[in-house]
């Protein structure tokens, strides 16, 4: 047996076929679910969920499922998060305000879509976690920040705003940074169903919003996590 035969790159070849397999299968269910923005799956084909996820749910990472996450927290399902970044509709240099940055992964895919994110996690494990991912996937412009993502911001405006949870009432706090053509996207529990929920700004200042399609998405929740 020679010794000096490259082996490891034939097994390393093997692994990036198989990844190359699982996220092209990933793209073609999103796809089946009615996603088809080229911009959005070409980002979500890019980031690799499974860096987010932990790691003993690695091999579920190009599912369609929501992964648990430390502090009691979910990694929200990819349809679910395609389905709000398809409507928040992010443009390339937008200022996009993250409530609720979880692993980081729709931080990531935030990012890989041009915009310049500010992410805001209520708790400091998951929120130095979520920075360690950023890193290994080379984020672009992100900023994150530990605290009450709901709470009131002072001069801050954004052009989007993701709420990464259901809300049994819109963000009062939040509506005033948005500036006109702003949009802001979540999740309103109606009748115990939480449903995709859209408010926009037009030139004129008022606020319209309305109600899309039910989501599978944990709720969100105010104030800053006294311990974790």
């Amino acid at each position: 047996m020679n010794r000096d035969l490259p082996y490891l790159p034939e097994v390393d070849d093997a692994r990036g076929e198989q990844a190359a397999i699982g996220a092209a299968s990933f793209i073609l269910s999103l796809r089946a679910k009615g996603i088809r923005d080229t911009a959005l799956l070409r980002a979500m084909e890019l980031v690799p969920r499974e860096v987010f996820a932990p790691r003993r749910f690695t091999d579920l990472a190009r599912t369609d499922v929501a992964l648990p996450l430390p502090c009691g927290q979910t990694m929200t399902g990819p349809a679910t998060v395609a389905a709000m970044l398809l409507a928040l509709g992010v443009q390339p240099g937008q200022r996009v305000l993250e409530v609720g940055t979880g692993s980081g992964y729709v931080t990531a895919l935030l990012a890989r879509l041009g915009a310049e994110v500010t992410s805001v996690e209520r708790f400091n494990t998951l929120a130095a976690a979520a920075a360690q991912h950023l890193k290994i996937v080379e984020a672009g412009k992100v900023r994150l920040e530990v605290g009450d993502g709901l709470a009131t911001r002072v001069r801050d405006r954004f052009d989007r705003i993701l709420l990464n949870g259901a809300r049994p009432e819109l963000p009062e706090a939040l509506m005033p940074l948005l500036g006109p053509g702003g949009r802001l996207v979540g999740a309103l529990t109606v009748e115990g169903m939480p449903r995709l929920v859209k408010v926009e700004r037009g030139a004129d200042g008022e606020l319209t919003q309305s109600l899309g399609t039910p989501l599978r998405i944990s709720p969100l929740v105010t104030g800053i996590a006294a311990t974790l």
